[in-house]
């Protein structure tokens, strides 16, 4: 049977700490579906749409990794794609107590989907998308942040206004 994983996020852009942590768990598990979310409580600078196909374009490469959106509770979801794990990202202490909680709740909803936290290499430990939208924001430059196609994307973004 193989081995399936969700690394759940809302990509908003995928960052190279999240290709990291896809990369680290694509040679950990038979497949990967990273799971774009849709989360109708965030304002995203990209539709899911576009996050999906930013997200694709970055993992092109890893055969066993595919990229879907999905709206909803995430064990349910997990499941439905024949998972076993959720892959999560820790990129400091500060990160754990949010994903603790949430591992927790996600055992109490679904004790058959196991949480497998994975670490970033430490040159991507302080990259976040919140951190990538601001400086791309300002005219900085992200190419060590992120992949080329989300930097032209950022690019694209900001010269709409």
């Amino acid at each position: 049977m193989p081995k399936i994983a969700v690394y759940p996020g809302s990509f908003d852009p995928i960052t190279n700490g999240h290709l990291d942590v896809i990369e680290r768990a694509a040679h950990i598990f038979d497949r990967v579906i990273v799971a774009v979310a849709h989360n109708p409580e965030k304002t995203p600078m990209f539709t899911p749409q576009v996050r999906v196909e930013l997200v694709r374009a970055a993992v092109r490469d890893l055969k066993n990794v595919d990229v879907e959106e999905f709206a909803g509770l995430l064990v349910k979801y997990a499941r439905e794609r024949g998972a076993t794990a959720l892959v999560r990202g820790l990129r400091a202490v500060s990160d754990f107590e949010f994903e603790f909680q949430m591992a927790l709740m996600n055992r109490k909803l679904d004790a058959t989907v196991e949480t497998i936290f994975l670490m970033p290499k430490d040159e991507y430990t302080f990259i976040s998308s919140r951190v990538v939208r601001e400086i791309a924001g300002l005219g900085g430059d992200v190419s060590a942040f992120v992949p080329p196609a989300v930097q032209y994307a950022l690019k694209q973004k900001r010269a709409a206004g």
